[in-house]
């Protein structure tokens, strides 16, 4: 039974300030869209962090590697409203290419501490 510390992982610390930066693009979106794409790729974005902490905390690394694969999902689902929002025109291409690369950056991070969890 191995537990980890989430405030020591930098994925967490990354994914948590993605938060921010996910925040603030979707803060220029169409009002009308509170509802829709902010309150989605706001929930997902925070899903990202959340899984990973509340994993760390779990007794095994199995259980813990099952929270890494939900949040690994979770940045599947903003790199896909990544590109929705850019086809909505609510992004332009630059913010897509930059932010898509972020998170595509925390996905390999993920990836990687399940492989050493796995390992």
């Amino acid at each position: 039974m191995r537990k980890h510390n989430f405030k020591n992982l930098e994925v967490w610390k990354k994914s948590r300030k993605y938060v921010a930066a996910i925040y603030s693009v979707s803060a220029k979106f169409p009002s009308e869209e509170r509802f829709g794409v902010i309150a989605q790729i706001r929930s997902a974005v925070i899903s990202i962090s959340l899984n990973i902490s509340e994993g760390s905390g779990r007794g095994t690394n199995k259980d813990f590697s099952r929270f890494l694969d939900m949040s690994y999902g979770s940045a599947l689902e903003v790199e896909n409203l990544l590109y929705l929002s850019f086809d909505l025109k609510f992004i332009t291409e630059d913010e897509q290419n930059k932010l898509v690369e972020q998170v595509n950056e925390i996905q390999k991070m993920i990836n990687g501490l399940q492989d050493s969890l796995n390992g």
